[in-house]
């Protein structure tokens, strides 16, 4: 099968099917991009609530980055996985392939310091939702769609024709952040904005299951993560720059 991937260019969206998996171009290397993952190691990642990358629960092979099944539970095996770093403005870039039935979710602005809790849970953040919405049941929950695919999870509703590839296929999720205006993408289409410093952004929160969580979203620079829901989804081409 020829593989297609999505080229950013000096901030456009070109298509180009010679590229390599987990690489950059001088071009886009001199326009700020650097790689979040290298395609056949862990580094730059650790667990949410570890110091270190998690022992078990997730697998680098053939060039991606896999969360191993745990029967649909979350953060039950190992766990999120975030940057090491933490990022403010930036322009991110993410592959990612669903399984059926599969749920996960990538996520920005994540306040590092933020307590272990307790009981395994995902560590909280502005969440990207990533989900077969046909077959899972978090697709009917929630405020008029806002748990689908494309989503800001339980906030804002991507739209029903957003540009969806089918389950087993490849996705590209493209965030931006800048001066608190952010943007969703999906495979080259932008499908939400919001601006999170904004009293409709606020209005959101409040009825919503974040409600009770103090300055929710809004810490100056977060990490990025990538969510154990406990399905088997797969990442690779995970690029950023700073803006």
């Amino acid at each position: 099968m020829k593989h297609i991937v999505f080229l950013f260019i000096s901030g456009i969206l070109s298509i180009g099917s010679n590229a390599q998996d987990n690489s950059l171009s001088t071009q886009q290397k001199k326009d700020g991009w650097v790689r979040l993952f290298d395609g056949k190691s862990t580094a730059g990642w650790k667990g949410a609530f570890l110091p270190e990358f998690p022992s078990k629960g997730w697998q680098v092979a053939d060039g991606q980055l896999m969360v191993e099944p745990s029967e649909g539970k979350e953060s039950v095996n190992g766990g999120d996985i975030v940057t090491v770093n933490s990022y403010g403005n930036f322009e991110l870039l993410v592959d990612f392939k669903l399984t059926e039935g599969a749920n996960s979710g990538i996520k920005y602005f994540v306040d590092p310091a933020q307590p272990v809790p307790s009981n395994p849970r995902s560590a909280i953040g502005l969440e990207y939702q990533v989900l077969d919405d046909a077959r899972h049941p978090d697709a009917v929950l929630g405020r008029d769609g806002n748990r689908t695919l494309g989503s800001l999870y339980d906030l804002i509703a991507a739209p029903k024709d957003k540009p969806l590839n089918p389950v087993g296929q490849w996705n590209t999720a493209r965030i931006i952040s800048k001066n608190n205006h952010i943007e969703h993408w999906l495979n080259g289409r932008k499908i939400l904005s919001y601006d999170r410093d904004s009293e409709e952004f606020r209005k959101l929160v409040a009825i919503s299951k974040y409600k009770d969580i103090t300055g929710f979203g809004m810490v100056k620079e977060g990490r990025i993560l990538l969510q154990d829901h406990g399905n088997r989804v797969y990442f690779k081409n995970i690029y950023i720059r700073n803006l």
